[in-house]
């Protein structure tokens, strides 16, 4: 799994940078979240301040009820979905 960080720097500028490949036993979306939780804490970076994320479109990523992005939406109710526009054909 690629994490990709996107943020808006000092100067109010859109930054988005590569951050980290994670090897994940499995793709459901409870164990990307932990993957994902793991690193950014690692890195002192806090879900909770999260304001948007964005995926492909597969059902474990995308499901309202399931999927990735509900899991964080449940800790960080500010970090909205949107869909990965690069993975349109």
């Amino acid at each position: 799994m690629a994490i990709i960080l996107r943020f808006v720097d000092c100067q109010g500028i859109i930054r988005e940078r590569f951050f980290k490949i994670v090897s994940v036993p499995n793709t459901t979306s409870q164990t990307l979240k932990d993957e994902i939780s793991k690193v950014l804490t690692m890195y002192n970076l806090q879900v909770r301040n999260m304001r948007g994320q964005g995926y492909d479109g597969a059902s474990n990523m995308r499901g309202i009820y399931n999927g990735l992005q509900a899991l964080f939406l449940e800790e960080c109710p500010y970090a909205y979905y949107v869909h990965c526009f690069a993975h349109r054909l």
